[in-house]
């Protein structure tokens, strides 16, 4: 069995929390190629990801509370099969409108292994320690956008995108497998509060009253914003309007993944010498550093993909130093909730990704503008509000 303080849970959990990632990432060069297969617009294949995103956090809703109740494993092996079952609807598609009802569903299995993986880490350690933990699972994560996007080029070149749902399909029965034969169940202590859908809301409405909890969620969902909006934004972009094809795109896409596990990496070692609310210090300036300069390249007319990619990495590099230590920040005054409180930031945080997505689709056309204006607004926010927050961190 799977034990805590090995790398090889460490990477169980990484893997789990990937699944997320890996269900975006992958089909990204795709998506003009769906568009044209499926006789969908842009806004309309669009809608794919924001779907995701919405089912993403509406599936958070139950994960954490119910496994509060009955444990993580059992939770964890159910999100696990409907992620797998979805994802074979998906390869099998006709249309714009069932790719997107099955990538909802899809959102709603995926939501499971990414609450519970947080939960898991919160079950088993405690301050700075779960802060790394959380940070060493973002740099083993981070080989998955790095990697997803190529495999998905190759499919997009090779193969057809249906393809690409196949290799979900599989890496989720994997995945069950070895939760099935492998992983503990974590959870020390069961809640006996009933499972109900006003009893869940009322431990959400307990969590927000939490000055701490609401502070460090907002960096969670700010740093994510602007990290989807390049996810869900980049291939329009960095494909119609800069002119690369998909395995160019996809490889111009690792320029953001390394800046994020340069930003794990880095945290695992500030976190303690400057501790939780140091790492996240300098993770928010990271965020607006990037978003600035991005934005400054573009309107100044630089006529390179590098206009976008250069500075989201420096963006990236903020979310590997923020989301890990906010995460860990957000859950911890709640050892015996931290399930629900997994939930509930992976609610707000991809219900905020879903919408900016939203926003920033119907904006997309022959100007690289829109991509780079949303990604500056969400790092410079997070820089306002950890200037503005500093009484409610030490709450």
């Amino acid at each position: 069995m799977l034990k805590p303080d090995t790398l090889a849970l460490t990477v169980v959990l990484a893997l789990l929390t990937a699944l997320g990632p890996l269900s975006t990432d992958m089909y990204l060069p795709s998506l003009p190629a769906i568009a044209a297969g499926l006789q969908a617009s842009t806004a309309q294949t669009q809608l794919t990801l924001s779907a995701f995103l919405f089912g993403f956090a509406a599936g958070q809703f139950f994960y954490g509370p119910i496994s509060d109740r009955v444990g993580r494993k059992p939770v964890l092996l159910f999100g696990l099969g409907l992620f797998a079952l979805a994802s074979l609807v998906c390869a099998l598609a006709p249309n714009i409108e069932v790719l997107i009802a099955a990538r909802f569903v899809q959102a709603l299995g995926a939501s499971g292994p990414i609450v519970l993986g947080r939960a898991i880490v919160r079950d088993f350690y405690e301050g700075p320690r779960a802060g790394r933990e959380l940070s060493r699972m973002g740099t083993i994560m981070g080989v998955v956008p790095a990697l997803a996007p190529v495999l998905g080029g190759l499919i997009a070149q090779f193969y057809e995108w249906r393809v690409t749902f196949g290799v979900m399909l599989v890496c989720s029965m994997a995945l069950a497998a070895t939760v099935l034969l492998r992983l503990p169940e974590s959870i020390r202590r069961k809640s006996d509060a009933p499972i109900s859908f006003g009893s869940i809301l009322k431990g959400f409405g307990t969590l927000l009253q939490h000055p701490g909890y609401r502070t460090y969620v907002s960096f969670s969902m700010l740093a994510y914003g602007g990290l989807f909006a390049f996810i869900s934004g980049s291939s329009f972009v960095l494909q119609g309007v800069y002119h690369l094809d998909e395995l160019s795109y996809a490889f111009s896409f690792a320029f953001m993944v390394v800046g994020y596990i340069g930003g794990t990496l880095s945290a695992q070692h500030l976190v303690g010498r400057y501790g939780l609310d140091g790492t996240i210090r300098f993770g928010v300036t990271s965020l607006a550093i990037g978003g600035v300069l991005m934005i400054a390249l573009v309107v100044s007319g630089v006529p390179s993909s590098f206009a976008i990619t250069g500075p989201m990495a420096i963006y990236a590099l903020g979310v590997g130093l923020t989301m890990p230590q906010a995460m860990a920040s957000a859950l911890m005054p709640f050892p015996e909730r931290a399930g629900a409180a997994s939930s509930l930031l992976g609610i707000c945080q991809m219900s905020f990704a879903a919408i900016l997505g939203i926003v920033l689709g119907q904006n997309l056309g022959a100007s690289a503008l829109p991509l780079p204006a949303a990604i500056a607004t969400t790092g410079v926010l997070a820089l306002l509000v950890f200037a503005a927050t500093g009484r409610a961190r030490k709450a």
